[in-house]
């Protein structure tokens, strides 16, 4: 069996060793994948930059499983897939812890650079997934009020959330995009923020968009930007990925490569749920009993600060401390804004450097740190 894979999918050899010889497990970029490249492939798993359709796969007689180790789904062509009974699956979840962090990586920050009091923002979410619901609950960790939109899950019987209109939520503090691009429907994404919703933003609101580029209109936010509305903008997804609005990055706080997902836990979590997606398509596929071998956990190195003591109750300065200690977004946006024109969109991802999520760190409480809101907000107890 022949396992072609994305080169950015870590621990794929290591997940993967057991079902092929070591030849027969082949990277491959992205971005520039051919049919040519993949005519013998037997499985074939990508990230989101990949298109997989009926032109990357007409020549292929022999695939019978495509996977994506990324939440979103739009770069599949799904139907194409079933009318060809080519099992697919993806990775719902595995990089929301991720991007949740993303998020509150910039919040500490802008709130340290405008001297903004977190506990009295309002926060609204736009989409209330997988993504949407982490950020939620490290929102109801540290005491931030948070509305959430999402209409489809609204109308859904199983979920007993209570939801606000998308009206209700672009009038919070700060505004965080967590919603897949959809072009048709009852709900359409594609240009959500468009030039009307973005003009009627308030000067001194907060933007976030960590989901897809084409949720913002770029060009419109650009004009509000040079007329010198006061939005504050984080932007780590951008219309036209590889290409990206160049003068629109000096009007953001935080600009980014498209990495809000990209901590190391987030992006091998993915290959992990495709591991497991596959050995129960063999198993189904050639009725025997395959058990997992690997897990996640056997791979992973300890982080650099790997453990802290607080001797202190928890506060807004302790919080930005322990962030940062983990993940301080600074570093992504410099990165981005220095490198951007010399190594290309695409390298700055594929040359991402490693990031842990805050679970890597334990943190333990002393007797005058008896808040356990570092571990509600995702850092590790033992």
């Amino acid at each position: 069996m022949k396992i072609f894979f994305d080169e950015n999918m870590p621990y794929a050899k290591e997940f993967f060793s057991d079902f092929c010889k070591a030849d027969d497990l082949v990277p491959f970029s992205g971005r520039d994948l051919t049919a040519q490249q993949v005519i013998d492939a037997d499985v074939l798993l990508v990230r989101s930059i990949t298109q997989v359709n009926k032109t990357l796969l007409k020549n292929n007689e022999n695939i019978h499983f495509v996977g994506t180790a990324t939440i979103g789904m739009d770069h599949i062509d799904q139907t194409y897939l079933a009318k060809r009974n080519i099992a697919f699956h993806s990775a719902p979840g595995c990089n929301a812890i991720s991007v949740a962090e993303y998020v509150i990586s910039s919040l500490v920050i802008l709130a340290e650079r405008y001297l903004l009091d977190l506990s009295k923002l309002s926060v609204g979410i736009v989409g209330g997934g997988n993504t949407g619901t982490r950020l939620s609950e490290k929102l109801t960790a540290l005491n931030i009020q948070h509305k959430i939109c999402d209409p489809l899950l609204e109308q859904s019987e199983h979920d007993t959330r209570s939801f606000s209109t998308l009206d209700e939520v672009l009038n919070c503090d700060v505004i965080s995009l967590h919603v897949p691009k959809i072009v048709d429907g009852e709900y359409p994404t594609y240009h959500l923020l468009d030039e009307e919703r973005l003009s009627n933003l308030k000067e001194n609101q907060i933007l976030i968009s960590a989901c897809r580029g084409e949720v913002i209109d770029n060009q419109a936010l650009l004009t509000l930007k040079r007329q010198g509305h006061g939005l504050k903008v984080v932007l780590d997804v951008w219309e036209g990925e590889p290409e990206v609005l160049k003068p629109l990055i000096e009007y953001t706080e935080i600009a980014t490569a498209h990495i809000a997902g990209y901590s190391l836990e987030g992006k091998a979590r993915g290959t992990e749920m495709l591991y497991q997606a596959l050995c129960d398509h063999i198993e189904k596929r050639q009725n025997i009993k395959i058990e997992p071998k690997c897990r996640l956990v056997n791979f992973l190195p300890p982080a650099n600060i790997s453990s802290i003591k607080l001797n202190q109750e928890f506060n807004e300065v302790l919080l930005n401390q322990l962030v940062k200690m983990v993940y301080d977004v600074r570093r992504d946006d410099a990165i981005f804004r220095q490198q951007l024109s010399s190594q290309g969109f695409d390298s700055l991802r594929k040359n991402y450097p490693v990031r842990r999520e805050f679970s890597a760190m334990q943190v333990t409480l002393t007797p005058n740190a008896s808040s356990d809101v570092p571990h509600r907000l995702g850092f590790n107890k033992t």
